[in-house]
């Protein structure tokens, strides 16, 4: 048996933890910039808000209906996130896999019976929520896929407990004909209409064509997934595939950044970003870009470009050696004058598996030493709160940071903002 464990709107119910008087009330958390709605809570969603439309459009809307707005605050994401997957890990440590900020795989086999897991599970949910504040939803079932159904329906439905189950043959002819297509985990909404000119529109349907159909249609990925809705087991997580390429880039308020100080420390803790994102799907880069230029839309300033390039002579996903180059090529880019850069952003590419790299009989680098020091860095951050341990060169200049007027305390990670309980 696997489990998939969810927590239910995540970023909302985060919020919620240190503001119990927003419990029941629509919530919605902005992207960057407090450009967009990435996220929202139930009572949002059954407002009629949209996910990823734009803040200005729906203000309005937002005002009048006393919805609860919040720029995103990922330092307390990310240190809720590792308090539910420190328990989740302490549940099942040999089986544990984080996936995402909000979920993780738990390998249940040789733990007991369909049965005898259940209940632990609920009680699981019930521990997470009294410890940490944060809701979460588990699927039980025989593979992946169908643990993701699970999940669903679990959240859907009180009458679970927050732990659904799919443990026999009747449970999941009853599960996939209720399911609608789309929905199912690895085929998404970019193949509904695909599978409906077909006449598919739930996951049973889907399960009754033949693996040639199926093959010749999706290829060897849609082959998987057809075959975990039939209840074999054949998907690695670890085997899924990765981002090709990683971005993070900003806007810069205001009328932008002039001075190359400001601009460098931008640009390293985006390059930090990269490497953090390439560490949590285990792979390495072997290419780097760095770019920055002027708004295009000021014709009263000088306009700038900057763009370069370079490879790496071994792939890594190491902090130091990847925050080096990306501000050692900006340096070399940079124009004498005054420049208002509005943007700027590190690209990271040509990515590979960590555990699948070419090495260079003359690299420099003593690799074993710098993965020891990664891995100590990597610890006092999981244990202290992200980006406590930083390059120099990321400082703490507040020039660059995101537009976030509805922003939060960082009530776990920032001993200015812990909450004061007062007699």
């Amino acid at each position: 048996m696997y489990a998939i464990v969810d927590c239910n709107n995540f970023y909302a119910s985060c919020e919620r933890v240190f503001n119990p008087d927003l419990r029941n009330k629509p919530i919605v958390i902005l992207s960057n910039n407090d450009g967009c709605i990435i996220a929202r809570s139930n009572e949002a969603k059954a407002l009629g808000i949209k996910m990823g439309g734009p803040f200005y459009q729906v203000k309005d809307v937002l005002e009048q209906n006393k919805v609860a707005v919040f720029s995103s605050n990922y330092n307390l994401y990310g240190d809720m996130s590792r308090r539910v997957m420190r328990m989740l890990y302490e549940f099942c440590p040999d089986g544990f896999t984080q996936y995402s900020i909000d979920e993780a795989f738990l390998d249940l086999n040789g733990m007991g019976t369909p049965e005898q897991l259940h209940q632990p599970c609920i009680q699981l949910a019930k521990n997470i929520e009294r410890s940490t504040g944060i809701p979460v939803t588990i699927g039980l079932a025989p593979t992946k896929t169908l643990a993701k159904m699970a999940s669903k329906f679990g959240k859907k439905h009180k009458g679970y407990q927050s732990c659904c189950m799919i443990d026999t043959e009747e449970k999941r002819e009853k599960a996939l004909q209720l399911f609608p297509i789309e929905d199912v985990w690895g085929v998404g909404w970019h193949n509904r209409d695909k599978l409906a000119y077909h006449g598919i529109k739930t996951a049973w349907d889907f399960t009754q064509k033949s693996e040639g159909w199926v093959r010749n249609l999706m290829h060897v990925t849609g082959v998987r997934t057809w075959k975990e809705l039939r209840g074999i087991d054949c998907i690695n997580v670890e085997e899924l595939p990765h981002k090709k390429s990683i971005c993070t880039s900003r806007s810069f308020q205001g009328e932008g950044l002039s001075s190359l100080h400001d601009v460098e420390e931008a640009v390293a803790n985006f390059a930090a970003a990269c490497v953090r994102k390439l560490r949590e799907q285990h792979t390495c880069c072997t290419s780097l870009t760095v770019f920055a230029h002027t708004s295009r839309f000021r014709t009263d300033v000088p306009s700038s470009y900057i763009y370069r390039s370079a490879s790496l002579q071994v792939p890594t996903n190491n902090l130091q050696e990847i925050v080096s180059y990306a501000v050692k090529m900006l340096r070399a880019e940079w124009k004498q004058g005054t420049y208002f850069y509005k943007k700027a952003g590190v690209i990271v590419w040509d990515i590979c598996r960590d555990n699948a790299i070419q090495t260079s009989l003359f690299d420099p680098i003593d690799r074993t030493k710098q993965a020891a020091l990664s891995k100590a860095i990597e610890e006092i951050n999981r244990k202290n709160g992200h980006n406590m341990v930083r390059t120099a060169v990321q400082g703490y200049s507040k020039k660059w940071h995101l537009k976030s007027e509805h922003l939060t305390k960082q009530y776990t990670t920032n001993i200015k903002d812990v909450i004061q309980v007062k007699s």
